[in-house]
């Protein structure tokens, strides 16, 4: 995500407005039928019970896997993967599942930059989808990517030397990237896919809002590329006992008054459509089953809760037909990694997990010494991805970098009056020397321990104890993470325009005692993460002036 435009109050309820009448206008429908079959010994055999959807009607297959519904000019047919099947991939892992109805294809007047969709001819008499049966255990993994975003092609490089060579070799069941695939330049897609298909596992896609077609006048024909490479804009399919909704949050208002190409206009919106699909594949779908939704622009960020293109408007709507469902939401676009909980306290179980950019600031900051941009998030989290973990109608999330340690969780500063943090005084000071030991004594009174935990939310509890001493908690503190801050003051010419650091959601302060002796001593950071797991990390703080005992 990266903010062009604002959005005025009118223009959002002008968005919204436009939506209703899409929904109500009628439209021009065939009647389109097919099979959902397996193949055995070269026979097709129906498959009874498997959904199937035109975006918004759900329908299930009789017992000779046949299936009918309604589809209008513009509709996407899918079939809804369900347990214990495959579906089948490309040559780049790509899950194909979806026929384009658009017999006259892409309007030529539309004049896009990238290719749309080719026209697709008559509704074909039938509409056919082949599963095959696999062994789909409760227990298992799925690899998440958000915000890939390379903007050039020595970016797509980085992606590929980050992100997904740390994947190689995974046992995971399948991994999907939650929007941002690209930045604006569509071309990028066939190289991107093939880079992203050596990972060897099926790969799901959603579009972002730097997936659009910018040249399109409203939101109808704002997908043509996406849809063309990788099929539905949105979709769902079935993994053990969890369901998975593949959700397209970002709607698309137009191109911004007066500017030039690459500007759009857009909100957070999930629209009639979707939500009536949500809700008819939630009506077969049993309330107790894991219901996991992945989106781009996220329901809520923390960084501005009431910006239109940072949150979803009409998610209510969505909370409303979730219920109490067990829930696990997942986004994107921020940049930042955040835990939400809507609606905490009442009957349901919604986690709403922001996800770590795989592009970190965009790619910005200095280069390591591999030539890879540092690319810390503007909250301070290392570029990276998660990994959700399935049991069942349990889960869990964790955090792992794109780059260095593999298994960093936390960063440990010192912060201290007594050091500026202008630019101007960096410049006599080797990078992160202002963040670390030794501190004068005088100074510790005015000194904060600062400990960013990457993938902390409201739920993580932070402590620190110097050598054998109690435990102290450290306060959760919405502020910019210094180690980031310093960075971007350091190296202006290394990083994107728009990019700052921003208050991130995951930091613990605790003021230092100034009766610490001088000397050397050990301080532990031990952490409690969102799901109740340890994390347990430290420093050496050495305390200038006259040497006293040390504290371990």
């Amino acid at each position: 995500m990266m903010d062009r435009s604002a959005l005025t109050r009118r223009q959002t309820m002008a968005g919204a407005a436009a939506l209703a009448l899409s929904a109500s206008s009628a439209r021009a429908s065939e009647r389109a039928a097919g099979m959902v079959y397996e193949s055995v010994s070269g026979e097709r055999i129906g498959i009874p019970d498997v959904a199937v959807s035109n975006g918004r009607d759900v329908v299930l297959t009789d017992r000779q896997g046949r299936y009918g519904l309604d589809v209008s000019n513009g509709d996407t047919v899918f079939v809804v993967k369900p347990s214990g099947f495959a579906l089948p991939r490309d040559e780049n892992n790509i899950p194909r599942f979806s026929y384009l109805h658009q017999p006259q294809g892409t309007p030529p007047e539309l004049r896009l930059r990238y290719r749309g969709i080719d026209p697709t001819g008559p509704l074909p008499a039938s509409i056919d989808f082949a599963l095959s049966r696999q062994a789909e255990p409760d227990a298992f993994e799925v690899i998440l990517f958000t915000d890939p975003q390379p903007e050039s092609p020595v970016e797509l490089g980085h992606v590929r030397d980050t992100a997904v060579t740390r994947v190689l070799g995974t046992k995971a069941a399948f991994g999907m990237t939650t929007g941002d695939i690209l930045f604006d330049d569509l071309s990028f897609y066939g190289r991107s896919n093939r880079i992203m298909g050596r990972i060897g596992i099926p790969w799901f896609h959603i579009g972002g809002n730097h997936d659009l077609n910018f040249e399109a006048p409203d939101a109808r024909y704002s997908r043509e590329t996406f849809k063309r490479v990788y099929g539905a804009p949105y979709y769902a399919f079935h993994h053990g006992k969890a369901l998975f909704l593949m959700l397209d949050t970002v709607h698309y208002l137009g191109a911004a008054s007066g500017a030039g190409d690459g500007v759009g206009r857009y909100e957070g919106r999930i629209g009639e459509r979707q939500l009536a699909f949500v809700a008819n594949m939630l009506a077969q779908t049993p309330k107790d089953r894991l219901v996991v939704i992945a989106m781009h622009i996220p329901l809520y960020t923390d960084l501005n809760p009431d910006d239109p293109r940072q949150n979803v408007m009409d998610r209510e709507r969505l909370l409303d037909l979730l219920g109490d469902r067990p829930v696990l939401s997942l986004a994107g676009h921020t940049h930042t990694t955040e835990h939400h909980y809507p609606r905490a306290g009442g009957a349901g179980s919604h986690h709403h997990h922001v996800l770590t950019a795989v592009s970190g600031s965009w790619w910005s900051g200095p280069s390591s010494r591999t030539g890879i941009p540092s690319a810390d998030s503007r909250d301070g989290t290392p570029n990276g991805f998660h990994v959700l973990s399935v049991d069942g109608a349990g889960y869990t999330t964790r955090y792992r970098p794109a780059q260095g340690e593999p298994d960093e969780g936390m960063r440990i500063v010192l912060e201290s009056q007594y050091r500026g943090g202008a630019g101007e005084v960096l410049r006599d000071y080797r990078p992160m020397q202002t963040l670390r030991s030794p501190v004068p004594r005088e100074s510790l009174s005015a000194t904060n321990l600062v400990v960013n935990v990457f993938d902390g939310g409201p739920r993580t509890r932070v402590s620190y104890r110097i050598g054998s001493g109690p435990a102290v908690a450290m306060v959760r503190t919405r502020r910019p993470d210094p180690f980031v801050n310093e960075v971007y003051l350091r190296y202006p010419e290394a990083k994107k325009p728009w990019v700052k650091a921003e208050p991130s959601s995951h930091i613990w302060v605790a003021r230092l005692d100034g009766d610490i002796p001088a000397g050397s001593h050990r301080i532990t950071v031990d952490v409690e993460d969102e799901y109740g797991r340890p994390l347990s990390s430290g420093l050496v703080l050495e305390v200038t002036g006259e040497v006293g005992s040390s504290r371990g």
